[in-house]
């Protein structure tokens, strides 16, 4: 009796690993923006961020199926060039979120401020931040500042993202390696 236990026991757990193993690595995200609340700034690293289960680095067919053929709930998605544009369906004003793909693969992701209602976290205090002040208090000093009377580009190099901040309009870039994304500073 024991013995069927214990065969029962490891054949489940053989199972489940199988299981694991065979999973997407896109579930494994640290920080889903728009479910996981992650409020401290040391522990956000773009790596780790993904939308709608989409993560930098991912083929355009994973990003294409995520966000354009997968139904979410209040939001259109269409691919513009080599954009993929999420739209809120209830105020279409402009894109709230997306994706740029450079050969085959994400290699950036964006969220403004007409996506804060969406996103969860350290990030919605980010969209929803009335001064450059707010930012830094939220995320620390930025890596290169680059402030201007118009508004301010707040490089955070090392966790690999920008925030574009000009008036109320904020904007925030995850990405990589990106040189376009860096080249202004």
């Amino acid at each position: 009796m024991k013995n069927l236990k214990a065969g029962c026991i490891l054949t489940a757990t053989i199972i489940l690993t199988s299981l694991l193993a065979l999973s997407p690595p896109t579930w494994a995200a640290k920080y889903e923006l728009t479910r996981n609340s992650i409020e401290e700034a040391k522990e956000v690293n773009a790596g780790d961020i993904s939308l709608f289960r989409v993560k930098l680095g991912d083929a355009e067919a994973t990003a294409v199926e995520a966000l354009v053929e997968a139904r979410i709930s209040g939001v259109r998605a269409e691919q513009e060039g080599t954009f993929i544009l999420l739209w809120d369906k209830e105020n279409p004003t402009g894109a709230m979120a997306g994706v740029r793909i450079t050969d085959g693969k994400v290699d950036l992701i964006f969220i403004n401020n007409r996506f804060a209602h969406k996103v969860r976290g350290i990030f919605r205090h980010i969209l929803g931040a009335k001064s450059t002040k707010e930012i830094r208090d939220l995320l620390g000093p930025e890596d290169f500042p680059n402030e201007t009377l118009m508004g301010a580009k707040l490089l955070y190099e090392k966790q690999g993202f920008l925030v574009n901040f000009l008036e109320r309009q904020v904007n925030v870039e995850f990405c990589l390696g990106c040189q376009d994304l860096f080249s202004g500073f």
